[in-house]
């Protein structure tokens, strides 16, 4: 009996202190340094891209692109243009694998125009297509309509041969004139165009083609001329990017000091560091902090080049889809995504790179909207948060807690103080965030604090979940209620929870939350 009772005993302890401590938060304090901005982003820093992949576009025996190629995308789909009228203005790229493979349906000698067929000889197992004058109007209608901010990504093997030596290479120089011919037709038309990209993932060792950085710089020069020209108000004229692809620092650099200053505007690098889509442990990647950060490197290298080889020249994310081939089935649609999606927003803000282009707005198991409803996934809420609250000055932000706990500081924007992203990637632990000044920078007239946070108007918080508990749901809650269009297809309003300053901020184990604190005195954002 004696023995039973001890039994007993030891069982309701190891109980009582096994939810004791599930029960329990971690407390962290979270500095901010607000007397100096580290970086500064464009003002329209949330890009998402349109691809030209076909329906037959397939992957691990799946094919989930459906009609959301630039070919066959319903662009009158209401809640389609809702999306993108809710960022008023989206910055959009238009490109992607195919794009230089594509003709453009304008000026003289063009005898036919069709879209994409399999051919097993094409780079990417595609033939050519042609983008005919119709399907131009009817985007750049659908453009004008949703008020985006394009990029256009122009066909850079046009004019070039195989190499005899290389079948990868391609060698001789880039003939601008159905580039041009496009060009002159949309300056007619009216149309707007924020920027023009030559190729997409041709510079390295490439990816289906490749181009030496001296003939690639030769050819962006050509570009320049001809968009120099044909814009002479500089005012109106679209800038100039590229390459649009993967990092390789030698040939990065080459390029840069190959082109010289008063070409590239922006230079523009592609990310897919979470691997395959394939691959059974991307659940575990987008949520595992010292994985996520390995990409850094890239983040701080390709700043560094730009610094030293081309500082007239902005970097930019063009095309980052989390994992390639489409993405993954199960995740990258998902909730859990955004644990990788508003990590890599706030990453690469603080290694001052501009804009960040999501593959894809829709299309594929990665876009922002579901491929066959158009229906919202959660990171496009994320985005959109994003693209409302943070500002274009990023400021020093750091803890000395748990690295499961991410936290991202910028300006607000468009109101006083400063807006925070807290991401908690753990799946067990909340934490109570107490937001801080950086002492050791500057203290200044703020206002008295109450147990370590500050004492004023009331916090405005933006908690996101999933639903019931589910990383992998395709419905995100803010706030404890489910983010779901309007019965008109409208996106919904979100509206923030007011929270007493002077208690923390609990951010829940999987869980993202974007706090505005109007009353944190930041030189910085004044």
């Amino acid at each position: 009996m004696w023995k039973k009772m001890v039994r007993l005993r030891a069982l309701i302890c190891c109980i009582f202190v096994s939810w004791f401590s599930l029960s329990l938060a971690e407390y962290v304090e979270v500095s901010v340094g607000g007397v100096t901005s580290i970086a500064s982003t464009d003002d329209n820093f949330i890009c998402a891209t349109l691809d030209w992949w076909p329906t037959n576009k397939c992957d691990y025996n799946q094919c989930p692109w459906g009609k959301a190629g630039i070919f066959n995308l319903d662009l009158d789909n209401k809640i389609l243009n809702n999306a993108i009228k809710a960022f008023n203005p989206m910055r959009i790229r238009v490109g992607g694998s195919l794009q230089d493979q594509v003709n453009y349906g304008v000026g003289y000698g063009v005898k036919s125009c069709e879209g994409f067929k399999k051919q097993e000889s094409g780079l990417f197992g595609f033939s050519d297509a042609c983008l005919d004058r119709k399907r131009w109007d009817e985007l750049n209608d659908f453009f004008n309509n949703t008020k985006a901010k394009i990029t256009f990504g122009l066909n850079a093997l046009q004019g070039k041969q195989v190499s005899p030596k290389d079948k990868s290479l391609r060698i001789g120089d880039w003939n601008p004139q159905n580039s041009r011919d496009l060009m002159e037709y949309t300056i007619a038309k009216g149309y707007q165009i924020d920027s023009y990209e030559l190729g997409n993932e041709l510079a390295g060792s490439g990816v289906a083609a490749r181009i030496e950085s001296d003939q690639y710089a030769k050819d962006i020069k050509k570009l320049k001329e001809v968009v120099t020209e044909l814009y002479p108000d500089a005012s109106k004229r679209p800038k100039i990017i590229g390459p649009a692809s993967f990092y390789d620092k030698k040939w990065y650099e080459n390029f840069l000091q190959a082109t010289g200053p008063g070409v590239v505007d922006a230079v523009t690098h592609h990310l897919y560091n979470l691997g395959a889509g394939v691959d059974p442990t991307l659940i575990d990647r987008v949520q595992n902090p010292f994985f996520l950060s390995e990409i850094a490197q890239t983040f701080y290298d390709l700043s560094n080049t730009i610094k030293e080889f081309g500082p007239w020249s902005e970097a930019w994310v063009g095309e980052a889809g989390g994992a390639y081939n489409s993405g993954g089935k199960d995740v990258s649609h998902t909730f859990a995504n955004g644990f990788w999606y508003l990590d890599q927003l706030g990453m690469t803000s603080t290694y001052s790179h501009k804009v960040y282009c999501r593959q894809a707005l829709i299309g594929g198991n990665y876009a922002l909207l579901n491929t066959t409803t158009f229906i919202p996934n959660p990171d496009y809420y994320g985005a959109l948060l994003w693209h409302r609250l943070m500002g274009n000055r990023v400021l020093s932000t750091t803890h000395l807690g748990s690295p499961y706990l991410r936290a991202y500081s910028h300006c607000s924007k468009n109101q006083k103080g400063i807006t925070l992203v807290l991401i908690n990637m753990s799946n067990t632990t909340t934490f109570d965030v107490a937001v801080l000044p950086d002492y050791n920078l500057y203290l200044g007239p703020i206002r008295m604090r109450k147990h370590g946070h500050i004492v004023g108007r009331e916090r405005e918080e933006y908690h996101l979940t999933p639903e019931g508990g589910n990383i992998q749901s395709d419905v995100v809650l803010l706030n404890g209620n489910p983010l779901k269009l309007t019965n008109s297809s409208d996106i919904p309003k979100m509206e923030p929870k007011l929270v007493d300053p002077t208690s923390a901020i609990s951010v829940a184990a999987d869980s993202i939350v974007f706090v505005s604190i109007k009353d944190f005195h930041a030189p910085a954002c004044a």
